[in-house]
C-alpha cells in the first residue's frame, strides 16, 4: 500500500474525524514504529507500521483498493452464486482484501470490470446521477440501417424505460454480422443486448474496454492489476456527465 498522511489514516480509521486526527498528532498522542510523531506531513504504511494512539494499537484495518480485471465469458460478476457457478472471485485467489465487484457484467460478456473495498467509490461509479461513461465494443446480428442508428441516439423505449446511447460507430462489417463501438451512460440491466434488441439487431458478442477514464488496454483475459493512486483519483474526480 502506499504511504498516507498520518492523520489521513487515523481519520480512514474511523476513530476520529481528520480535524480531531490533526489535534492528536499535534498533542503527541500518537506514536509509529515506537516513536512519538508531532508531525501532520508526517506519512506511514498502515499495513507494515505499528501505530498507536494513546498507547493503544490502532486496530489493522483494510486499505482501500481497487483492480481492473479483464473478466472472461462463463463468469458471474459477483462473490458468490448459489447454483456454485464460477464467479469473478475464482479469478482473484491471490488477493488478500475483501473486494467487490462495481456493477456487472454479464455472464457470457467479457471486458472490464473493478472490483474495490472503496465505499463511497462504489457508490460514485454505481449512482445514475453521476451518468459515467462506459464504452464496449458489440458485435450484432446483421447490419444496422441509418434508422436504427437514429433510434439508437433518440432513445428506444424499453420495459423500465426510455435508454439511448451517447455516441456509436460502426467499425468492421461483415456479411452476417458486424461490430460497433457504443457509449453508454447508465448502468442498467443488461442495457446494450435490450437497446440492440429493440432495433432488431441481436447482440452476438459483448466486450467492455473502458469504465470512466480506465482502459482495459492489453491486459489479458482472466488477469487482473491494480489502479494506480492517480487512476483511483481520476475516477473519483467524476462528478458530472463526461462530454463524449
Amino acid at each position: 500500500m502506499a504511504f498516507e498522511r498520518i492523520q489521513k489514516i487515523l481519520a480512514k480509521s474511523g476513530i476520529a474525524s481528520r480535524r480531531e486526527a490533526e489535534r492528536m498528532v499535534s498533542e503527541g498522542r500518537v506514536m509509529v514504529n515506537g516513536k512519538i510523531i508531532d508531525t501532520l506531513g508526517f506519512k506511514a504504511d498502515p499495513s507494515q507500521d505499528h501505530i498507536k494512539i494513546d498507547g493503544k494499537r490502532l486496530t489493522r484495518f483494510e486499505p482501500q483498493v481497487t483492480l481492473l480485471l479483464n473478466k472472461p465469458k462463463g463468469y458471474l460478476s459477483t462473490v458468490k452464486d448459489p447454483q456454485d457457478r464460477p464467479t469473478v472471485m475464482d479469478l482473484l485467489k491471490k488477493v488478500k482484501w475483501r473486494i467487490y465487484p462495481v456493477g456487472r457484467l454479464d455472464f457470457d460478456a467479457e471486458g472490464l470490470l473493478l472490483l474495490t473495498n472503496d465505499g463511497d467509490l462504489t457508490y460514485l461509479l454505481s449512482h445514475p446521477r453521476f451518468s459515467i461513461p462506459r464504452t464496449y465494443w458489440v458485435k450484432v446480428k446483421g447490419l444496422p440501417d441509418e434508422k436504427g442508428l437514429i433510434r439508437l441516439k433518440k432513445g428506444v423505449m424499453l420495459e423500465d424505460g426510455k435508454a439511448r446511447v451517447v455516441s456509436f460507430y460502426i467499425f468492421r462489417q461483415g456479411e452476417k454480422s458486424s461490430w460497433v463501438r457504443v457509449v453508454v451512460t447508465e448502468g442498467r440491466n443488461r442495457l446494450v443486448k435490450r437497446i440492440f434488441s429493440a432495433i432488431g439487431h441481436p447482440v452476438l458478442k459483448l466486450k467492455r474496454v473502458e469504465f470512466g477514464p480506465i482502459r482495459l488496454g492489453n491486459l489479458p483475459i482472466g488477469q487482473f492489476r491494480y489502479l494506480t493512486h492517480e487512476e483511483v483519483e481520476d475516477l473519483k474526480k467524476i462528478q458530472v456527465r463526461s462530454n463524449y
